[in-house]
């Protein structure tokens, strides 16, 4: 049962984590939540955004509010889209699905993971013409190929290669909770599974999660880690991106842009997009927050591709902020899945609902109808230029 109270109750997306963090295991809700290191990266992406500032403007009229944003051909509801997680339905089951149907309810991009609980197959079917795939570059070419390969069967048009993966990142909780995949069942894991009763009860009904799309691949895998060095390789190059580009006819974009320089060498090999991200957090812990990195990679790029930002977003004015700072369009990852976690398919829904209606204030408080017409004048503080 759902506790629909204390959804409808819950203000903020930090609200729905709270919720969620009650009724999760510790376990699985850390293999989310948790970041690198000291999760410093992981804080600052958040405490980032709240010191930008943007000046209100009165006395327009914003009675309504247009949210629309065209990119890659499409035009969607709102200016941010469903972040790609791996093994999500740890955290509860089904939860890549009940996201996916829900970005095609709401006209959002859902981006899937190739290290997703289910397969892309089936996540591009719920999400109906709406869904991204996300790549890992294997360090077995043949592995690569072959999700290349079955995403267009599944026809996808958007490809996220992520780069920002040339060594796991060291997370301490997942040490600290010996995480294994699939999960092992220990005396502390069922004193865990006996404190959230209802998590346990749904997931015994859906089966251990794993993933997916390497099922195969990972029966020997004893542990995260094994499981992470079969899903990256540490010397993927510019060379290899190129060999991606050319093999790759839809739209691609690479995840995990911080320098401008990077974000130039993307734009020369003809990548239709980038996506500054930190990888929320979860890979270094001495990284800069994305909405810090930002300016600079706008600036360096010149409208030269698209440019998307993830790590961090929790409010509806962050979005504002990243398109004031540059982006032509955000990603969230956790904000949404808290909501899964916190109520499933009614949670994932309450958590847009926040994020929407934020987001909508945000403008009218901005005093600008549309968020396409959002800009660097929207700032305080004028932003540096290079």
């Amino acid at each position: 049962m759902v506790d629909l109270m204390a959804l409808d109750r819950a203000a903020c997306i930090d609200d729905l984590r709270r919720i969620a963090k009650r009724r999760i295991p510790r376990f699985a809700f850390d293999l989310v939540d948790g970041g690198a290191e000291s999760e410093c990266n992981l804080r600052r992406n958040i405490s980032a955004f709240e010191e930008v500032e943007l000046t209100p403007r009165y006395m327009t009229d914003v009675g309504r509010v247009d949210m629309t944003v065209s990119i890659f051909g499409k035009i969607y509801a709102t200016p941010f889209g469903m972040a790609p997680i791996g093994m999500l339905n740890a955290f509860w089951p089904e939860a890549d699905l009940i996201l996916a149907r829900m970005c095609k309810r709401e006209n959002i991009p859902y981006v899937a993971s190739s290290a997703a609980s289910t397969t892309l197959e089936r996540l591009a079917k719920a999400a109906d013409g709406n869904g991204w795939f996300q790549l890992y570059v294997s360090g077995d070419d043949t592995v690569t190929q072959g999700l290349i390969d079955r995403a267009e069967a599944a026809q996808y048009e958007v490809m996220m290669v992520t780069a920002d993966v040339p060594a796991a990142g060291k997370r301490d909780r997942d040490i600290r909770n010996k995480l294994a995949v699939p999960f092992r069942v220990t005396p502390e894991v069922l004193l865990q599974l006996a404190m959230t009763p209802r998590w346990t009860l749904t997931s015994l009904s859906h089966g251990k999660p794993n993933i997916a799309n390497y099922a195969d691949l990972l029966k020997a895998a004893t542990s995260y880690a094994d499981v992470q060095k079969t899903l990256i390789t540490p010397s993927f190059t510019w060379d290899d991106l190129k060999r991606l580009r050319d093999r790759w006819k839809g739209t691609l974009l690479v995840k995990g842009i911080l320098h401008p320089d990077d974000a130039l060498k993307c734009a020369k090999l003809g990548c239709d997009g980038i996506v500054v991200s930190n990888h929320g957090g979860r890979q270094v812990a001495f990284g800069p927050p994305t909405i810090e990195a930002l300016p600079a990679i706008a600036d360096a790029v010149g409208g030269r591709l698209k440019i998307l930002l993830d790590s961090g977003i929790r409010r509806g004015a962050d979005v504002l902020r990243a398109k004031a700072l540059g982006a032509d369009f955000t990603l969230a990852g956790r904000a949404l899945a808290f909501g899964v976690g916190a109520g499933g398919r009614d949670g994932a829904e309450r958590a847009m609902q926040i994020l929407t209606l934020e987001l909508e204030r945000a403008l009218g408080q901005l005093g600008t109808a549309a968020f396409a017409d959002v800009g660097p004048d929207a700032l305080s503080r004028p932003r540096a230029t290079t």
